[in-house]
């Protein structure tokens, strides 16, 4: 759907799925049972500390993943999620 000119998150849609179909609700129990109290989480994506802190993951810190120049490639799906998501990819 991208190839037709839909963005990562309208390709989403018209799928029938969320913007971001993604589930967490596993994170807390793996992270008790690897004795892990809290993470420094690798991320662009404000939505997604916000899911695990509501899950009581303690996100001590978040780690960007700054994208200092987009290519031919990936300007616009990474555009799209700045634009539409709300990530800091630049």
């Amino acid at each position: 759907l991208q190839d037709i000119g839909l963005d990562t998150v309208d390709a989403n849609t018209h799928l029938g799925f969320p913007e971001d179909a993604r589930q967490y609700g596993v994170v807390p129990s793996l992270l008790k049972d690897m004795g892990i109290d809290s993470i420094r989480l690798m991320t662009n994506n404000p939505r997604k500390i916000e899911r695990l802190r509501a899950l009581g993951v303690d996100v001590a810190g978040t780690i960007s993943m700054v994208v200092p120049k987009a290519n031919p490639y990936n300007k616009a799906y990474l555009q799209t999620k700045q634009d539409r998501m709300n990530h800091s990819n630049f």
